[in-house]
């Protein structure tokens, strides 16, 4: 099955997203599309888009990776549309949960492959070593003195990421700036700790 934005299968389109028409409706759609039906799944499409787009644009915010969930979902829905119980619920609060589950999981990959990154910028400027020689030393008005050495977006990174706990993502988000850029003062900023604090 081939679903891409901007060209569902099948020509039949049907007003409004999931839950706008008669319930019964979407459902024995639902029902034929996991029977192999395509056109059915034409209208399942048209109509289940809007509402699983919204969903992952609310936990996304970010506008190309709603779409790749939005795609991911639906073909979600195709290859699973058997697994669908109208006894538990209605065929859109199903396929909202599926938006919404593959929402949150696309989410916590993106934390989890941030806090890799920090990890991996952390080793490869000593930063563990900058850790240890604050905490050995005691000194806090040392590091204070080296805080405010750093520009403004670099100490709202550093404290942000490593005293905050936020990925690169959520840093870049609350700072209103680009991820990359967010990434380049963390790692400028921390070499100038370490230069400071006279690490390494």
């Amino acid at each position: 099955m081939d679903v891409r934005a901007g060209g569902q299968p099948g020509s039949r389109r049907s007003k409004g997203p999931v839950g706008s028409a008669a319930p019964a409706g979407l459902e024995a759609a639902l029902a034929a599309v996991a029977r192999g039906d395509e056109a059915a799944f034409a209208v399942v499409y048209d109509r289940a888009a809007p509402a699983v787009l919204g969903t992952a644009r609310r936990i996304l915010r970010d506008p190309a990776q709603s779409e790749e969930v939005m795609q991911e979902v639906l073909l979600e829905v195709w290859r699973t549309a058997s697994r669908f119980d109208p006894a538990t619920g209605s065929a859109a609060a199903w396929i909202t949960t599926l938006a919404h589950r593959r929402a949150v999981d696309r989410v916590r990959s993106e934390q989890r492959a941030a806090r890799r990154e920090i990890r991996a910028a952390a080793a490869a400027i000593a930063y563990d070593e900058v850790a240890d020689a604050v905490e050995a030393s005691l000194d806090r008005e040392r590091v204070r003195r080296c805080l405010a050495g750093l520009t403004e977006l670099q100490r709202e990174s550093v404290t942000l990421a490593y005293y905050g706990g936020y990925s690169y993502r959520e840093v870049a988000l609350l700072l209103g700036v680009a991820v990359g850029t967010v990434k380049t003062r963390m790692r400028d900023g921390l070499i100038r700790l370490r230069d400071c604090l006279g690490v390494g």
